[in-house]
């Protein structure tokens, strides 16, 4: 979808453009708000792209509401604030290192990255900050790693579930790395507004987002074939397992661990020069 470079703040009579992703966590939480089943203070328009594409588009602001890496949003804070409801963060739930053998050091070798600004990429400069990257889109990672074009492949999203299918092994579980290192859960993706908006629309988003996801848990057939529709070739089973990973209570709110993990991620991001320290809040707020 080709959009212009810079897409202002809506009037309340246009829809809003919602950029998420064609997961199954992103499609179950944004079902019902996507086809008007809970109210919302603006209609919404999706725009379904893959994570790093909408991380990309969100450094020049082309949408007013996004999905998008926590990573990436340390990077557009001056320009976006994130919701509380329909983020991704938990335990259990980071990036995988995927190897076609037993590699003991990946420092000096390559490893296929979803992307620059995603989380995965952040957590996987952290543990080995002499790897050399090589950036595709998330769903050509574990292709490339069964290749041998790679020597290691960083995995997100579904592909947790599916390496043993491809002959690769796990070499690091990036998010129990984290959750080692801090003990909190892990930040992956946030939902982001305008800060241009005014404060009484953000938080009415915030309110929109979670009857959203309320909706999606208390009637689950009612977006199981808009799930289906996007999910491509992955399988029921692994798009439910997908969707119990990566939706859970942080994703009705952050809360005040959620809100911590944030804080810790932004500022390691921040100490080792990934991105400019902000004082900025975090989340939307209350008017």
């Amino acid at each position: 979808m080709n959009l212009p470079p810079s897409t202002p703040a809506p009037p309340t009579s246009a829809p809003l453009q919602l950029g998420y992703s064609f997961c199954p966590n992103d499609t179950f939480i944004f079902h019902a708000l996507h086809a008007g089943l809970v109210p919302s203070p603006i209609p919404v328009q999706e725009v379904l792209e893959d994570v790093q594409t909408l991380n990309d588009w969100a450094t020049l602001g082309r949408l007013p509401m996004t999905k998008i890496s926590y990573r990436a949003y340390f990077g557009v804070m001056d320009r976006y604030v994130a919701l509380r409801a329909g983020g991704a963060l938990g335990r259990g739930v980071g990036p995988l290192i995927v190897t076609r053998g037993d590699v003991p050091d990946l420092n000096g070798l390559t490893v296929a990255s979803p992307g620059a600004s995603t989380t995965a990429e952040l957590l996987l400069r952290l543990v080995y900050p002499k790897v050399k990257v090589v950036r595709m889109r998330y769903d050509q990672v574990m292709p490339a790693a069964e290749r041998g074009e790679v020597d290691a492949g960083l995995i997100i999203h579904e592909s947790r579930f599916t390496y043993p299918q491809h002959g690769l092994s796990k070499h690091m579980d990036l998010g129990a790395w984290w959750e080692g290192e801090t003990g909190l859960p892990l930040p992956l993706g946030a939902i982001l507004v305008r800060r241009d908006l005014a404060p009484e629309t953000q938080w009415a988003l915030n309110g929109a987002v979670r009857a959203s996801l309320e909706y999606a848990h208390a009637n689950p057939d009612a977006s199981r074939a808009y799930i289906r529709r996007h999910a491509l070739e992955m399988a029921d089973e692994v798009m439910q397992a997908h969707i119990d990973l990566y939706v859970n209570l942080f994703s009705l709110d952050v809360g005040e661990e959620g809100t911590r993990a944030v804080q810790e991620l932004h500022r390691r991001a921040v100490q080792v020069g990934a991105v400019e320290a902000s004082g900025l809040p975090l989340f939307v707020r209350r008017p």
